[in-house]
């Protein structure tokens, strides 16, 4: 698949799972709807798998390395980002995960000696930029949550856990794991986390029987995780992590104009300017030519 094609995808699929995790949040713990979700993510891909005969043994560091994948990108995160939406709005946590394309370059140049991609740096800052003008009303509004300051934290510890998921990702294209049997494992080790993290929270093991719980949670599973990170985690070992997660920067944009035909979002110009602004990061990061520093050799050892 193309790149630009798997990129359409992440947008799509990520910029609007924010409303089927929002259907996740209140009979079910946090904990408990994770540990759903990646069981279910990860029974999907061993029976794809299984069905195409694809080898799910590796050496030992490659087993550790996905460990830690499905604690940082498939557990820790996604926990605390559900914690978060209880004090802030989905809207500006958004905004908070679209930092990992600063974080991601920071993390490159601190944990593999890469260069910083200034490209990629200047797209990050535009986009930003123009995500800050699109939520500017809210900002000056005062209408943050119920307690912005510890959901600011929670999204930002959650988006470096969901980096250092990243760098692992880079760390295991060296090592020529492949996305999905990567994913396959890293994922069925992120359910085992996430239940281990109810267990210790004593939260109860209990279903919410509504029907938008039951096919949001399957449109999580399959869509959101098994296609949306295989997508991402695809693009990250083909053009690098710099430049894979200015997809993110695209996320709020996509609820936002998914608001415009749901909720009944109206556009102002502010909004406007800080959409094209982000465009333009978007253009910026897209057009660039693939760099020698996009993929880490094999040869690089990690700090």
């Amino acid at each position: 698949m193309p790149v630009w094609a798997l990129y359409a995808l992440v947008v799509a699929i990520w910029g609007s799972s924010w409303y089927g995790i929002e259907q996740q949040i209140g009979v079910v713990a946090p904990q408990v709807s994770l540990a759903y979700r990646f069981a279910l993510s990860a029974a999907i891909l061993i029976g794809y798998c299984f069905l195409t005969r694809r080898r799910l043994r590796f050496p030992l560091p490659a087993w550790g390395l996905m460990a830690a994948q499905g604690l940082f990108l498939f557990c820790g995160n996604y926990i605390l980002f559900y914690f978060a939406s209880v004090h802030l709005v989905s809207g500006l946590m958004a905004v908070c995960f679209s930092t990992i394309s600063l974080m991601n370059i920071v993390n490159l140049s601190l944990l593999f000696r890469q260069q910083v991609d200034r490209r990629a740096l200047l797209a990050a800052l535009i986009g930003l930029s123009g995500l800050g003008l699109v939520f500017y009303p809210e900002l000056t509004a005062g209408d943050l949550g119920v307690a912005p300051g510890l959901g600011l934290g929670l999204s930002l510890l959650a988006t470096y856990l969901a980096s250092l998921g990243n760098m692992v990702s880079v760390r295991l294209k060296a090592l020529e794991i492949p996305v999905i049997e990567s994913n396959t494992i890293g994922m069925s080790f992120g359910a085992l986390f996430c239940v281990a993290a109810a267990l210790t929270a004593g939260a109860p093991f209990i279903y919410d029987f509504r029907p938008a719980y039951t096919v949001s949670l399957i449109g999580l599973a399959l869509f959101a995780t098994v296609i949306g990170f295989g997508c991402y985690l695809s693009l990250v070992q083909r053009i690098g992590a710099a430049r894979a997660a200015y997809a993110t920067v695209m996320f709020p944009v996509v609820a936002l104009t998914l608001s415009t035909w749901l909720e009944d979002y109206h556009w102002s110009p502010l909004a406007g300017a800080g959409v094209a602004l982000v465009l333009a990061g978007n253009l910026l990061v897209l057009t660039r030519r693939r760099s020698p520093l996009a993929v880490l050799p094999k040869t690089v050892q990690p700090t």
